[in-house]
């Protein structure tokens, strides 16, 4: 179950769990161009971060604490985050907080992506926090769908299974 301050919410789509391929969905870059991010990063281990917005306090704060943990991990694993924030506005808050090793991804269009890896909060028509870690072959070895919206990861047990996948 999935609470948004303590009141329960409604994740809607195809639900992804460890062992599962992982679904590559189209999302929007930074200049609007569609990506699909499993194909980007073939061959890579790949860290999934989503987020209802960065211009929410916990959100900005996850993303820094991963960019500061993905530091000393070299060029094999590429991290994504994605959220329904514009891509412009990604681009400004990555700048703004020199994040330059995470991929921001925008699901603004139609929320396909979450729909598509069952992240949709039908309430709040916003991705819910979660963390996935999808292997070099594509199957999610690795799936934090976090409680409380407005809590944090569990980033130790993310960190290890990206180095337990790499």
């Amino acid at each position: 179950m999935v609470t948004f301050h303590n009141q329960p919410v409604t994740l809607v789509g195809l639900k992804l769990k460890e062992g599962d391929m992982a679904r590559d969905i189209r999302v929007s870059g930074s200049d609007l161009s569609p990506v699909l991010p499993l194909d980007f990063s073939r061959g890579k281990v790949r860290l999934f971060i989503t987020l209802p917005s960065l211009d929410t306090p916990v959100c900005a704060n996850v993303t820094k604490k991963f960019s500061n943990a993905l530091k000393g991990l070299g060029n094999t694993i590429v991290a994504y985050a994605v959220s329904a924030d514009l891509p412009f506005a990604q681009s400004r808050w990555c700048v703004s907080e020199g994040i330059e090793n995470i991929i921001m991804l925008s699901d603004y269009r139609s929320m396909d992506f979450a729909r598509g890896w069952g992240l949709l909060i039908q309430e709040l028509g916003l991705l819910t926090r979660a963390i996935y870690v999808v292997d070099q072959s594509g199957k999610v070895t690795y799936r934090e769908i976090i409680p409380e919206i407005a809590s944090e990861p569990n980033y130790d047990a993310a960190i290890a299974a990206i180095r337990a996948s790499m």
